[in-house]
């Protein structure tokens, strides 16, 4: 799997702090899931996580308590 562009990334974000903390809840998501290793063999979480908020499928809101 190709990773998303830096570039790319920072546009759905305000900034790369928000990139990171938005990836990491989305992996710990993704490991949660019972299916996650037979869905999708050999593929890192992270790696899911980014490709998912460069398209626009993983949907985050910054509050002041943290990413909901």
């Amino acid at each position: 799997m190709k990773q998303p562009s830096l570039d790319i990334l920072l546009s759905k974000v305000d900034s790369k702090y928000t990139l990171v903390l938005a990836a990491a809840k989305r992996a710990r998501n993704l490991m949660e899931e019972p299916e996650f290793e037979a869905n999708h063999p050999g593929e890192k979480p992270v790696s899911i996580a980014f490709e998912e908020i460069a398209k626009g499928k993983y949907h985050f809101e910054l509050t002041t308590e943290g990413i909901k």
